[in-house]
């Protein structure tokens, strides 16, 4: 081996490589698990080809054969030709609408001989993180600055609106990750707490009832207040934004009416009170707050029961309302996930002894539900390790980050890491039913070509701009 090669393999992190590893061959015996239970002819000589665990190995194969190629890549051309493959990538966004294969509703499939298929939304995941670090990396990005702000937020919404095109909602939301690390780079908190706010309204306009919101009507009178007796300024704004938006949000209550009226009531009182003590922007800007977050409740409900169809209003329900549901319909993949996952107690029936696994009861159970699997055949104890796994392989690209040099580097690697966590959280979320079913597969460990490839890729740079730190 020459010297080149010496310092490449040498110098690259094998704490994370190794986690990185220990994924994919615990995802591969997942796989190898379920496609017992689908019955795929294990023995046949076209194994490659004809089943999941077949095709995974291919893939894993494929991934680890890219990663080394990447690792002799001088480290240089990712931050040179970030913007060409950012293109590159959004192209295959606009061509998968014209010429991909449709599956499930969504155009989101190039389809490749042997039966494989390519998403491109995937890599468009490592397009993205390339061309948002090298942009907030550039010597000229103040991201302090509204036009740099709107220029990083176009990179980002970009390829979520050609996404939504496909129509892929799932995939398309991943893509918020990368606020992260637009926070991690200097972006000012106020944007993240009007988005919390706006979330949190979301939430309660569609889950609040009666007593709950008169209680916390209350509530927040009392803290405004107090807010005003301290003078408050930021967090006085965000209340009064909630203020109204917790009172529309039981809209379909015959009861709204007369708390708008008594939300008006308030209101004049209280700009009144800033009035006659010289607070008229703080009077002025707390208002327009309160009836924007109203604005937002009352549009959320409308949309809800208005511009939503039945299965979309189903999805949001599965996570919300789920005693609005058929156990035998939306409600059947959450209800069927839960029991699988909960059959495995503490230590779980063994590897390949999952019963519910085999029989098939919950769908796509080798992608998205893939968790079940491991939650039922190694139980409480093996659900633990697989979670803090994630954690600690996402807690090390962060230390990777930070000690990096380079503001590219920096920002790519924790691009990297946002992504692994929102997969991780809401793939995992999904199987037990605390986030919505969104239908995003679980990295390295859910089968998936273009999954494990997009992920391996992203990874294999990570290691690449690591083993590179000192040169800036």
């Amino acid at each position: 081996m020459s010297r080149r090669n010496q310092s490449i393999f040498g110098s690259i992190d094998w704490i994370s490589f190794s986690l990185y590893l220990s994924l994919i061959a615990i995802g591969w015996l997942m796989i190898y698990t379920v496609g017992l239970g689908e019955g795929y002819p294990i023995s046949k000589i076209d194994f490659l080809f004809e089943t999941t665990v077949g095709k995974q190995s291919f893939f894993i194969l494929a991934a680890l054969g890219i990663l080394f190629f990447i690792l002799v890549i001088e480290w240089k051309f990712w931050r040179t030709f970030a913007f060409p493959i950012y293109a590159f990538f959004i192209a295959g966004l606009l061509l998968v609408l014209i010429f991909g294969n449709t599956i499930k509703g969504a155009t989101s499939w190039f389809s490749l001989p042997g039966g494989f298929t390519l998403q491109p939304s995937e890599f468009a995941k490592f397009g993205t993180c390339l061309a948002l670090a090298a942009y907030l990396s550039t010597f000229s990005t103040n991201i302090n600055s509204i036009k740099h702000q709107l220029i990083a937020f176009g990179i980002v919404v970009l390829p979520i609106g050609l996404i939504f095109l496909q129509p892929d909602a799932g995939s398309a939301l991943v893509f918020l990750s990368f606020f992260i690390v637009l926070f991690r780079e200097g972006m000012p908190a106020f944007p993240y707490l009007i988005g919390l706010l706006l979330f949190f309204l979301f939430i309660s306009t569609l889950t609040l009832t009666a007593p709950i919101t008169v209680l916390i009507y209350f509530c927040l009178i009392i803290f405004l207040l107090i807010s005003n007796l301290r003078k408050a300024n930021l967090y006085h704004f965000l209340a009064f934004a909630m203020l109204l938006g917790f009172t529309i949000a039981a809209t379909q209550l015959s009861f709204t009416i007369y708390a708008l009226v008594a939300n008006g009531i308030v209101l004049i009182g209280l700009a009144v009170y800033h009035w006659l003590n010289r607070q008229t922007r703080l009077g002025i800007g707390t208002s327009i707050g309160a009836l924007i977050g109203a604005s937002y409740a009352y549009f959320v409900a409308y949309a809800f029961n208005n511009i939503l169809k039945p299965h979309q209003q189903d999805r949001l329900n599965v996570w919300l309302n789920p005693e609005k549901c058929d156990p035998q319909g939306s409600l059947y993949n959450v209800l069927q996930s839960k029991l699988a996952i909960g059959s495995g107690g503490l230590y779980g029936k063994g590897f390949l002894q999952g019963t519910l696994t085999k029989l098939n009861y919950v769908p796509e159970q080798s992608t998205d539900f893939i968790f079940c699997t491991i939650g039922e055949e190694q139980g409480v104890i093996g659900t633990i390790a697989i979670i803090s796994l994630f954690i600690i392989f996402i807690l090390r690209i962060i230390a990777l980050a930070e000690r990096q040099k380079s503001d590219f580097s920096r920002a790519y690697m924790y691009g990297v890491a946002s992504l692994l966590f929102l997969h991780f959280f809401v793939n995992i979320g999904m199987t037990m039913g605390i986030v919505p079913i969104i239908g995003i597969p679980l990295p390295f460990i859910s089968y998936g070509g273009s999954s494990l490839l997009g992920f391996s890729i992203m990874f294999a740079v990570v290691l690449k701009l690591d083993s590179n730190r000192y040169a800036v």
